[in-house]
């Protein structure tokens, strides 16, 4: 069972989700510039794809019925190719040179491949003829006009941009990007480059969770690093209002020790606090709340414990903004634990684990044996994230659990 002084997870998503109920904006992009960008509109087809029937296959047109008896002889008047076709209709003992793509003659009803056909000069036979309807593609075998092909809410990769070129749109209805606004805070950062001092550490979880958030379909605006004082992440602020950033996305100082700060930092502007603290190992110190139209997400501080938010809050409310319908859904798979599992306490647990596959198939999740969460070495290592429920019982090797894929993570082997 979970910490009843915390959050669970999924009532902690529920609420960074809510209240999004309509889309920031609505763009037009052409083609060319449409991957990765969120439908904002359903498409419907605007012409009937085959517009007749064609071919599947190179071979001759004719009609099933002139093959019957053996030895049957037609004669080849004529060819049709793709965008040339015969304009004549077939009459009985005749047939057609066709190709892949070119239109059916009128007419015809089957197709005898060319490598089954027995030609001699202008005459054509087969040892095994063809059915009717045998290699023809009919007319709106793939869409009609009028169909709705595309639905809003469809995130457009390679195959939703051929299919709505295919279904002459050259211009798409697309949600605007959500501007995400990054600020990391603490006076030990230094940026990628830079030389530590004997206290200091290279800032990195901005990159990270910039990737999130461009997988997601989202725009990043990076604000660069803040000290831990208030008017300086005021700041921040001030320059993420400045950018209209539709979330801003804190790095690190969303605990309580005394260099913590964005909390009385936000609250002096006036955000409103809706939790920031949830049962979820690692992450539980995690800010949500608005201030004006901008929606707060504060992750933590340390490495593995950001991205993991990241990916379980952020990534899809930059998704719900875009009208996903499918940003909150679960997305983890079945698998087998590859080792003993201790029973877990009051936290869900997101346990870095490296994926195989056992004997008959199924995927294997195995845990890295260091979880700390400041430890990003395990976490590129890994495949997934072996998710432990709160109050979860022992788990003995061979036994079901749930992962969630990292993204760009190789596959099991």
């Amino acid at each position: 069972m979970a910490d009843e002084n915390l959050l669970s997870v999924d009532e902690a998503l529920a609420r960074v989700l809510a209240g999004v109920d309509r889309l920031l904006g609505v763009e037009e992009a052409p083609l060319s510039k449409a991957l990765g960008r969120t439908l904002a509109a359903d498409l419907v087809a605007r012409r009937t794809q085959p517009p007749l029937a064609v071919s599947a296959m190179d071979g001759y047109a004719l009609r099933a019925a002139d093959l019957i008896e053996p030895g049957a002889r037609l004669r080849v008047v004529g060819e049709s190719a793709a965008g040339h076709g015969f304009s004549a209709t077939l009459r009985g003992g005749e047939a057609v040179r066709i190709f892949t793509g070119a239109p059916v003659p009128e007419g015809a009803d089957t197709i005898l491949l060319q490598e089954d056909a027995i030609r001699d000069g202008a005459l054509i036979g087969a040892a095994s003829p063809p059915p009717a309807g045998r290699h023809i593609r009919p007319r709106g075998l793939d869409f009609l006009e009028g169909d709705k092909t595309l639905f809003a809410g469809t995130r457009l990769g390679p195959n939703e941009l051929a299919l709505a070129a295919a279904i002459n749109h050259a211009v798409l209805p697309v949600a605007r990007r959500p501007r995400v606004a990054l600020l990391a805070s603490g006076d030990e950062l230094v940026p990628p480059g830079a030389e530590p001092g004997p206290s200091q550490i290279i800032a990195c979880n901005g990159y990270a969770v910039a990737g999130v958030v461009e997988t997601a379909g989202g725009e990043v605006v990076d604000l660069g690093i803040f000290r831990d004082d208030i008017a300086e992440l005021e700041k921040g602020f001030a320059a993420a209002c400045e950018h209209k950033a539709d979330v801003l996305v804190t790095l690190g100082g969303a605990s309580v020790g005394d260099h913590d700060l964005l909390r009385p930092a936000l609250a002096r502007q006036g955000m409103t606090l809706d939790f920031w603290r949830i049962a979820m190992r690692p992450g539980k110190p995690l800010i949500h709340g608005r201030l004006g139209e901008t929606r707060i997400l504060g992750l933590p501080g340390n490495p593995v414990a950001a991205i993991v938010c990241a990916l379980v809050f952020l990534g899809p409310l930059v998704r719900a903004l875009q009208g996903d319908p499918r940003a909150g859904a679960d997305e983890s798979e079945a698998a087998i634990a590859g080792a003993d599992l201790r029973a877990n306490k009051g936290r869900r647990d997101y346990m870095r684990a490296r994926l195989t596959r056992s004997d008959d198939g199924r995927l294997v999740a195995t845990p890295q044996e260091l979880q700390d969460s400041s430890l990003l070495t395990e976490l590129t290592r890994s495949q997934a994230l072996l998710i432990r429920e709160a109050g979860a019982p022992t788990v003995a090797k061979g036994e079901a659990c749930r992962i969630l894929r990292l993204p760009g993570a190789a596959a099991a082997s």
